[in-house]
């Protein structure tokens, strides 16, 4: 074996290598050429744990835990200005949101997270019928910290629903029917064999 291949062999740990086979678009984070561009253009740069780049520095480093265990991956709103002005074009939202659902999955994702939260109740409404009843996620986010928080912030708001519901743009109907695809229960089948061939990778990784 060469000294280049070596060095690249030793380059490439055991967490690096995790990452390129079980989070999307993960052969992309050793191109990171750490110039920061993508943290200065996040619009929520400053309120991130670890930036991207520096995400991408803890993976090349090793640092299993402090990564997956990390909020930054859900600070991500998919704005997509990290990707437009990376030098490299690496797909940066794209790992992130990749190293999101590897964390959950793993069950190490920050619990009491709240764009965590959020994101796993859209996903969760999502999938019902296809398309986001957007009454029914405004009310779980309304109560996704707790009966007498959601209360508080549902009297905030009561002005703002009862405007929206003179002008019509609110009908209380729609939070018990809403839109949805034709047949939502086969969009809920090919979710689920994703998820199984997902955990399959995962399990065969493990191994």
């Amino acid at each position: 074996m060469s000294a280049n291949v070596q060095a690249i062999e030793s380059y490439r740990n055991s967490f690096l290598k995790e990452v390129e086979a079980n989070v999307e678009e993960g052969n992309w984070v050793k191109m990171c050429m750490q110039c920061g561009v993508c943290s200065g253009s996040c619009p929520l740069g400053p309120y991130w744990e670890h930036p991207p780049q520096e995400i991408f520095m803890l993976i090349r480093a090793g640092k299993r835990e402090e990564v997956l265990k990390s909020s930054s991956m859900w600070m991500c709103t998919s704005c997509y200005n990290c990707i437009a002005r990376c030098p490299r074009e690496l797909p940066i939202t794209h790992i992130m949101h990749g190293l999101a659902t590897y964390a959950e999955r793993l069950g190490m994702a920050p619990k009491n997270q709240p764009t965590r939260k959020f994101a796993l109740k859209f996903w969760d409404n999502l999938t019902k019928k296809g398309r986001v009843n957007e009454l029914k996620l405004g009310v779980s986010l309304y109560f996704m910290n707790g009966f007498i928080e959601g209360i508080k912030t549902a009297l905030k708001a009561m002005p703002l629903g009862l405007n929206m519901y003179k002008t019509r743009r609110l009908n209380p109907m729609e939070y018990f029917g809403g839109h949805g695809v034709s047949k939502p229960g086969d969009l809920r089948a090919i979710l689920k064999k994703a998820e199984e061939i997902e955990l399959a990778k995962l399990k065969k990784t493990d191994a």
